[in-house]
């Protein structure tokens, strides 16, 4: 290469470098601030399930039409470090390499459920587990904790075809979600990992046993007021 080729060929290097990282901030920004405000329409996960076949159920509650006992279930039973963590639970992701069949919490983040079940679709593939990790980083950035929470319990899906805390409340036990008591709350938090599988209106002995500790938890965390801060 001579020496006159060598700057225009820089030049065009960094220009290529410049555009690629312009467009991984800007993509994501586009793809995920305006949810910051504006509530989603639907999810992927949700999208997913309709093109399934399943009748989906699914009506979006603001934070304030939701029980304060639901919140602090799911935080308790999903993301105990929720409030503190920068997205990423590194103490979870530690126990869950350690292959601990035992243990009741997995190592994703609320945060990180958030960014697959919004935006992606079911799997652990790397491919996916990387573009997770990335929105995730968005999201934290750009969304108060608060509004994670609240985008969560309402597209989470509580049981076959049911998305969100207010069609869970009403499907399962014939109320509102303000209306939640703190075992039903528990019993919705302790189905999470697999709604498809378990059930909160017929509970086995597992899950049962699920909302035992998640009662347990919400009380040594300190109730909803372990969540006031957000």
């Amino acid at each position: 290469m001579s020496r006159t080729q060598w700057p225009k060929r820089r030049r065009w290097i960094l220009w290529l470098v410049g555009s690629a990282a312009l467009i991984l901030l800007v993509a994501p920004t586009v793809v995920v601030l305006p949810w910051r405000w504006l509530d989603p329409p639907t999810s992927s996960f949700i999208s997913q399930a309709k093109a399934g076949g399943f009748d989906v159920q699914q009506k979006w509650v603001d934070w304030q039409e939701i029980s304060p006992h639901l919140p602090i279930a799911v935080v308790a039973a999903e993301n105990q470090n929720f409030p503190s963590h920068h997205g990423f639970d590194v103490e979870s992701i530690r126990t869950a390499m350690e292959e601990d069949r035992q243990r009741q919490r997995g190592a994703s983040t609320l945060s990180q459920q958030v960014a697959k079940n919004l935006f992606l679709w079911p799997g652990h593939s790397w491919i996916r587990k990387g573009l997770e990790a990335y929105l995730t980083v968005f999201i934290e950035v750009m969304w108060p904790k608060r509004r994670i929470l609240e985008v969560y319990l309402n597209i989470a899906e509580f049981g076959p075809g049911v998305f969100g805390t207010e069609a869970a409340a009403n499907e399962f036990f014939g109320k509102p979600a303000a209306d939640l008591t703190a075992r039903q709350a528990a019993l919705l938090a302790a189905v999470l990992p697999n709604p498809k599988r378990m059930s909160a209106v017929e509970p086995s002995a597992y899950v049962n046993e699920r909302v035992r500790w998640i009662l347990r938890q919400m009380d040594q965390l300190g109730g909803s007021s372990h969540l006031e801060g957000l």
